[in-house]
């Protein structure tokens, strides 16, 4: 009996497309393909630009996991800052991730909440899926960190700070240099009774290193006691910075300006003092640090301390490829330095 001819098998709906299934869309070799998704700089951009044409056309999804087993690399970056919402932070992890992006990286982005126990916490999970790298700001850890970090194997820098024994790779400045020039400043403007207001004691070792730069500025430049207020585990909030204002004016009425630990405290205060009709600069001189984008915008605009939040993570990422390609770095630690930016509220 004679069988009916055979009827071309049609591919399977659920057959995912396949590294040969774009090459041969693109016109190239499977092993170009491969290239193209693992290591996208070492091939030309006409033919990037044709590979990367036809993995859009063809919906592929390079299988990853397949590819670290292979290379035991994962191709991804774990990041840890305190707050993603604070928009220092946000610059910096922005300009890191577009800086690795071309290089076939990802990131994972994990907040600490300015809990040092809690940063342990998320770095032995983050540890735990394999990344090739770590960027973590600050310099200050608890031994159980510095520990993990140390024992990690992959390359780690350090950002937002500066210290004398960082674990690896650094990009930061200092905060106490910085706070002590913004007393410097206050101080050339006639200032003489100088008020720091922050969160001294919340975990926040940033905050911290100003008020010590403040501290020793008080005492260089004017041989005055320092003169602090606490917000304690409040939140970096505007409402904070007016419970901070009330406070440092209840506690040193006589005082003729306030530096604030923050930008966003600044705003806050300033805004108080606009409505209660308190004189800015006039009867108190107010200043913030950040240099966020609302301090140019108020009324009066407020004098802070400016930091180059995007070059941070630019370079953080520049020294990181260069440790996870295996070659030299001649400056591993990099200070981007800060700008004392005077504006009107002072």
């Amino acid at each position: 009996m004679t069988q009916p001819p055979r009827r071309p098998r049609r591919r399977s709906a659920t057959r995912s497309v396949t590294l040969s299934d774009v090459a041969a869309a693109a016109g190239v070799s499977a092993q170009t393909v491969s290239r193209v998704v693992r290591e996208p700089d070492s091939v030309s951009d006409e033919t990037r630009a044709r590979v990367e044409a036809a993995i859009s056309a063809t919906g592929y999804v390079p299988n990853m996991a397949a590819s670290n087993l292979a290379s035991n690399r994962s191709r991804t970056v774990a990041v840890l800052v305190p707050q993603i919402n604070a928009s220092v932070f946000a610059d910096t992890v922005h300009a890191f991730s577009t800086a690795l992006a071309p290089h076939g990286y990802q990131i994972f982005v994990g907040t600490t909440e300015y809990r040092p126990e809690h940063e342990e916490e998320v770095l032995r999970s983050f540890l735990g899926r394999r990344p090739d790298g770590v960027l973590i700001v600050g310099t200050r850890h608890t031994p159980g960190t510095l520990g993990l970090l140390r024992a990690a194997g992959v390359p780690v820098v350090e950002t937002w700070g500066w210290s004398d024994d960082p674990v690896d790779l650094l990009v930061g400045f200092s905060h106490a240099d910085a706070s002590a020039a913004l007393v410097a400043h206050l101080v050339e403007r006639g200032r003489r009774r100088i008020t720091f207001a922050g969160r001294h004691s919340s975990g926040d070792p940033r905050a911290a290193e100003r008020l010590d730069g403040y501290t020793r500025a008080v005492r260089e430049l004017l041989d005055a006691d320092p003169r602090t207020v606490d917000a304690g585990p409040e939140p970096v909030t505007m409402d904070t910075g007016v419970a901070l204002l009330d406070l440092a004016l209840e506690r040193y009425p006589d005082s003729d300006a306030v530096m604030f630990s923050s930008d966003v405290f600044a705003a806050g205060a300033l805004q108080a003092c606009v409505r209660r009709g308190i004189d800015v600069p006039g009867r108190v001189a107010l200043t913030g640090f950040g240099d966020f984008e609302l301090a140019r915008h108020l009324v009066p605009s407020l004098t802070t301390v400016a930091v180059p939040n995007s070059r941070i993570g630019e370079l953080a990422a520049e020294l990181l490829m260069a440790r996870m390609r295996r070659t030299a770095v001649d400056a591993p630690h990099r200070d981007v330095g800060f700008e004392i930016v005077a504006r009107e509220s002072s």
